[in-house]
């Protein structure tokens, strides 16, 4: 049985996904309305400034660049292939993710193109806490150890291509496929499911053009389109009373159906020059990313089983970077707005607290969120020889109002969420003969796995978690947090063709 409490909760939604570390996400903007540790599951591609805090805007990253917007491949020098290891934990025994890419990056006089390839083993995190010890029950329908349940296999592939044009000019293309078994978190998402199996995909496609000038300045624009497909088959155990006489009760397997989509479609400007005599330069940024939401989970005990919504989100930025023989600087800075409006619907005609009817698929909850949102990155490198050290900080500061009316209780509130999000890293790499190798770390803290308070002073369990990707869910009072950590290590050997 459930305590009374528990049940109270708001529906909550998380759709949407992001296929690009957090050195590219002002291409594909991210909402977040819960500040949930996400795992680094999408760092799957290499960046020769992650360990710099991920600067982009003003500071061309040779490695990333070419997987963000495909026409920046053709600045593309040599021809290299790689492989690229790359592990993450979250603390307090709340997940890991290994992944091992390959790929290579080819340019000539005309063409130029590239790819990766990985294989991902996802682990899936612990219970931190709940309203009661449901896995216990639940091991009379399946074992708590069975293999599917703790880890599970991800595929991503990508492949960029273009054309290097007269006058400085440039197109490209690029798609990047996956075959998802898992999504970091989703464990938390169904706080009394004895088990969840996951499956779907993601597809992003992008078209880019650049333009470059002999003074060194830079134009580019891109447009992409990503798609965000996942379902859910989450298994409860319901006990059900079979004599009252003898207060015997028997568990019953019910399995629950859940889509996950989400469709983004985006636009992309970037501009950068030098900047004086002395070797900085100066770049902006603006972006603007329409999502449609047709399907988010039903997350928890209180059953809305669909919950569609809408978002505009828009981001400008300026960048600033100096180069000055073997010392590197960079700094962005980027303000992010955004308005998403979600809603419940109801699943039969609903009488309301004052006698009204809501129809079938009328609305019965509606979530307006403004966001307000602030990145500071920077970073350093300094060469040393043939050796390169790298220091950064990349700060994500969130902000958002919400006002919801439930229609059915005739009812309104607002509220207010704002945190911060801290992430350190730091990189090192060495160029040999015929090969370079490169190693990134960083910690991302400020983020855990987010609880509601009730009036009874116990923090409740909140059925979401964060995967790198939307969440545009409307919390059902003041946010609690059980903090955790997220270390990301990745190594990358590279070795040239000549």
């Amino acid at each position: 049985m459930t305590p009374h409490w528990f049940a109270t909760l708001r529906a909550l939604g998380l759709v949407g996904a992001s296929l690009l570390p957090a050195a590219a996400t002002a291409q594909l903007i991210n909402l977040k309305t819960l500040p949930v540790a996400a795992g680094d599951q999408f760092i799957v591609q290499p960046s020769a400034n992650l360990g710099m805090g991920g600067v982009s805007i003003a500071l061309d990253d040779p490695l990333l660049d070419p997987f963000v917007n495909p026409a920046r491949g053709a600045r593309i020098g040599s021809a290299q292939v790689f492989v690229l290891p790359t592990y993450y934990s979250i603390s307090q025994n709340a997940g890991n993710a290994k992944t091992l890419s390959l790929g290579g990056l080819f340019g000539g006089s005309g063409a130029f193109g590239g790819g990766t390839v990985a294989l991902q083993q996802l682990q899936r995190g612990d219970e931190f806490f709940g309203p009661m010890p449901v896995r216990e029950l639940d091991a009379a329908i399946l074992p708590p150890n069975a293999l599917s349940a703790r880890s599970a296999r991800n595929l991503y592939a990508s492949l960029f291509g273009g054309l290097k044009l007269s006058g400085g000019w440039a197109v490209g293309g690029s798609a990047l496929v996956t075959d998802l078994n898992a999504m970091d978190g989703v464990e938390h998402l169904y706080a009394l499911a004895s088990a969840i199996q996951q499956s779907g995909n993601m597809a992003d496609v992008r078209l880019g053009v650049l333009k470059q000038t002999p003074h060194g300045a830079a134009f580019e624009a891109l447009a992409l389109y990503n798609r965000f497909d996942m379902t859910h088959d989450v298994s409860y155990v319901d006990w059900v009373l079979v004599d009252s006489t003898t207060w015997t009760w028997e568990p019953r397997e019910r399995v629950e159906h859940n889509q996950d989509r989400t469709r983004t479609w985006g636009a992309h400007l970037r501009y950068t020059r030098p900047m004086g005599t002395a070797g900085w330069r100066i770049g902006g940024i603006l972006t603007a990313n329409r999502k449609q939401h047709p399907k988010i989970p039903n997350y928890e005990i209180v059953q809305i089983p669909r919950d569609p919504g809408h978002s505009n989100a828009f981001n400008v930025g300026v960048g600033f970077a100096k180069l000055s023989g073997k010392t590197t600087l960079g700094v962005d800075l980027i303000y992010e707005p955004a308005w998403s409006n979600t809603w419940a619907e109801a699943a039969a005609d609903t009488t309301t607290v004052n006698g009204d009817t809501i129809r079938v698929g009328g609305r019965t909850v509606e979530n307006d969120f403004k966001f307000s949102n602030a990145y500071v990155s920077l970073g350093v490198q300094q060469g040393v020889g043939p050796a390169a050290f790298q220091l950064g900080m990349q700060v994500r500061s969130y902000d958002y109002h919400l006002d919801q009316w439930d229609n059915v209780a005739d009812s309104f509130r607002r509220q207010d969420e704002q945190w911060m999000e801290w992430v350190p890293s730091w990189g090192a790499s060495v160029r040999l003969p015929g090969v370079e190798i490169r190693y990134t770390g960083r910690v991302t803290t400020g983020t855990g796995r987010p609880g509601i308070a009730w009036t009874g002073g116990v923090g409740a369990r909140a059925d979401a978690a964060g995967m790198a990707n939307d969440i545009v869910v409307p919390p059902g009072g003041p946010l609690t947090l059980q903090d955790v950590s997220v270390v990301t290590h990745q190594v990358m050997v590279s070795l040239p063709i000549r």
